[in-house]
């Protein structure tokens, strides 16, 4: 199985979340591709069989703005594609994550999971992370 990560992070804590899932979907014996939002392919990100989006929350709880051109670019084609969300956050309760997990099923994506973490990622959630990630 192909499992494709696009992240975006500022402080570097949604990278960790980032490489846990890597390290996830590798130990389960899984293709990885893993990459900025920035740098990402949209073509090769929608051919995987589990796509893995990650991103802080910024602002009034929006997507850092890569990852928000990169998900615009690719919502109207995710129907029927299996997603997985994950991202941290410093204020709020982390309704960045519950809109954009809306987006996505509103797009016609099936929902895999969602994984949050507030400030740096705790054992919990990097655990969380790998195992949406290994699915």
């Amino acid at each position: 199985m192909k499992v494709a990560i696009v992240y975006a992070t500022t402080t570097g804590n949604t990278e960790s979340l980032a490489n846990a899932a890597a390290e996830g979907a590798k130990a389960a014996g899984h293709e990885v591709s893993l990459t900025t939002a920035d740098n990402a392919d949209s073509g090769e990100t929608l051919g995987a069989d589990l796509i893995l989006l990650g991103s802080p929350a910024m602002g009034a709880e929006q997507l850092e703005p890569s990852m928000e051109d990169f998900f615009s670019g690719i919502e109207n084609q995710l129907s029927g594609k299996k997603v997985g969300l994950f991202g941290s956050y410093d204020w709020g309760d982390g309704q960045w994550l519950s809109d954009w997990s809306e987006r996505v099923t509103n797009a016609g994506a099936i929902l895999a999971g969602s994984v949050k973490a507030q400030l740096s990622p705790d054992e919990a959630s990097l655990e969380e992370v790998k195992k949406l990630a290994s699915a």
